[in-house]
């Protein structure tokens, strides 16, 4: 599959959130960061997402904000 996202980052998926609608889908990229994506409960089951599948966080953003404490 080829898309226009250039941020792409492979990892492993270690959590899924189930909801109502929609579930939290924690993927492990390494070095202890965690990438958390909400998307549809229909989604997950369709792409049969499930802890410890690899999976890729495509992220796709026409604006980042940034804040320091």
């Amino acid at each position: 599959m080829k898309i226009s996202a250039r941020n792409q980052i492979k990892g492993k998926i270690v959590e899924i959130e189930q909801g109502a609608v929609n579930g939290i889908v924690k993927i492990d990229i390494g070095g202890g960061n965690i990438i958390s994506a909400s998307i549809s409960m229909d989604s997950i089951k369709e792409l049969d997402l499930k802890a410890g599948k690899e999976a890729t966080a495509i992220i796709k953003a026409s604006s980042v904000m940034v804040g320091v404490n």
